[in-house]
């Protein structure tokens, strides 16, 4: 209720969120830890009502050139479309730098080789090993630990559920399957938009949503990946009707209009995988292995992570199951990158030791059974840097690698666009990607990892 308030007060302004809350309560991030699960005092909800009490006094228009260099306010109340689209946005849904960050550094493949590793230690059980990706992407990390499934149980069957609401990534994610239900046929594939309490089951928890459930299965046809290409690509119209999403008005991240289960196997292997595949309204998780490479947002609070994340996520696995998770860690030449532009800067704010011991308080009782497994720092970190040529960090550095470093190391510790403004514009983001990429020979990045395990004889 409260942050409907701020937004509708907001709107009628045209004030920024980050200036309401400086202005109300002295804390530009006021309205962001709210959207996290922060929680706030009465003191500060009383000074917060006081200050939209006060009488609105519009804000004089913007001239064309402040709005072309983002340096105004957010749209004024005489576009509410536009407007709730901008205070609804988050710094991951940022197309433009999430691809570039895919393609310019080998985070992705990090990543795929850190969740490969724990293939060694699931024990699958009949009828197929089962996999969950608490997030897909642009598929390239479930892409890659598909072929390391292939290689480690060749004759195996597959069941792999990746949750995804972005439909741009899902089109992407479908791009790359072909050649994997080639490769390997005995696989069941489900993408779905649903969140994490509902995903792992394929289940809606609301009556409303249960009713308007969109439950389709793609029986692939032919022997080649030419042929299941074009059969996935025929998929776009049901795709572009159906995996729409919106704004939430309370937390301001995107939901679905509509839960959609797609379901993708080969028709020649039907027979085979008829215990596999799921049912409408039966709802089974087990998976022998969670993959929750970055899940949530750095800044949300290890409460929030642990509840509305990892807690859900744990509760899906199968005896001897491992979920493995992996975030941004910190403690790196991107981060100095941040911090010579805004010091102190700190995106970082729980490690893998603060977030298990949130889990395990979330769980309950539900976590008798399971193991909690931070690891040395040896093991839990591993390296990742951006793609750069030995002769492009030299004295004169091209302005693309100098972009792609930024637009990296801004991305990885999720600025906002709204702070990213000012520096772009003082130039003081060339100077301080220079000095870090000269200093280190490059750009490297720590992520963080742990696992969740729940010990073979539980029942």
């Amino acid at each position: 209720m409260l942050l409907d308030e701020i937004s509708s007060f907001c709107r009628k302004a045209g004030m920024a969120e980050t200036t309401f809350g400086r202005h109300a309560v002295n804390d530009g991030k006021l309205i962001s830890r709210l959207r996290f699960g922060g929680r706030v005092t009465t003191e500060t909800m009383d000074r917060v009502r006081a200050f939209m009490a006060q009488p609105i006094v519009p804000r004089p228009a913007r001239r064309a050139s402040a709005a072309s260099h983002g340096t105004g306010a957010h749209a004024s109340a005489q576009a509410p479309d536009v407007d709730a689209a901008v205070k609804g946005f988050r710094f991951y849904d940022n197309r433009q730098k999430y691809l570039s960050f895919v393609t310019t550094c080998g985070e992705k493949w990090a990543v795929a080789d850190r969740v490969s590793e724990e293939l060694a230690n699931i024990h699958p059980r009949p009828p197929a090993l089962r996999v969950f990706d608490a997030g897909t992407g642009e598929g390239t990390v479930l892409t890659r630990v598909m072929r390391s499934m292939h290689a480690r149980f060749p004759t195996m069957p597959f069941y792999i559920v990746g949750k995804e609401i972005s439909l741009e990534d899902i089109r992407l994610v479908l791009e790359k399957m072909p050649d994997r239900f080639y490769e390997h046929p005995a696989t069941v594939l489900v993408l779905t938009n649903m969140n994490y309490a509902e995903a792992p089951w394929l289940k809606p928890r609301s009556v409303t949503a249960a009713t308007s459930l969109v439950w389709h299965e793609e029986r692939l046809r032919g022997t080649t990946s030419r042929d299941f290409e074009e059969q996935i690509t025929r998929l776009q119209p049901f795709l572009s009707e159906n995996w729409t999403a919106r704004v939430s008005r309370t937390s301001g991240n995107p939901v679905y209009e509509k839960p959609v289960v797609l379901i993708l196997y080969r028709d020649d292997y039907r027979f085979l995988l008829d215990h596999v595949r799921p049912r409408r309204g039966v709802s089974v998780a087990d998976y022998d292995l969670v993959l929750a490479s970055q899940p949530y947002r750095s800044r949300a609070t290890a409460e929030f992570k642990a509840q509305k994340v990892l807690a859900p996520l744990a509760r899906a696995l199968a005896p001897g199951g491992r979920l493995i998770g992996i975030h941004s860690h910190g403690d790196d030449p991107g981060l100095e990158i941040v911090r010579k532009v805004w010091p102190g800067e700190n995106p970082f704010i729980t490690d893998r030791h603060e977030l298990l011991r949130a889990t395990k308080a979330a769980l309950g009782r539900d976590a008798r059974d399971l193991n909690f497994n931070s690891y040395a720092d040896a093991r839990a970190l591993f390296r990742y840097g951006m793609h750069t040529l030995p002769t492009e960090i030299s004295a004169t550095i091209g302005t693309s690698t100098l972009f792609a470093a930024w637009n990296a190391a801004i991305y990885v510790a999720q600025i906002e666009d709204e702070r990213l403004s000012e520096a772009v514009i003082s130039g003081r983001w060339l100077e301080a990607t220079s000095e870090v990429l000269r200093e280190h020979r490059g750009l490297w990045f720590w992520d963080e990892s742990y696992v969740i395990s729940r010990k073979r004889d539980a029942a």
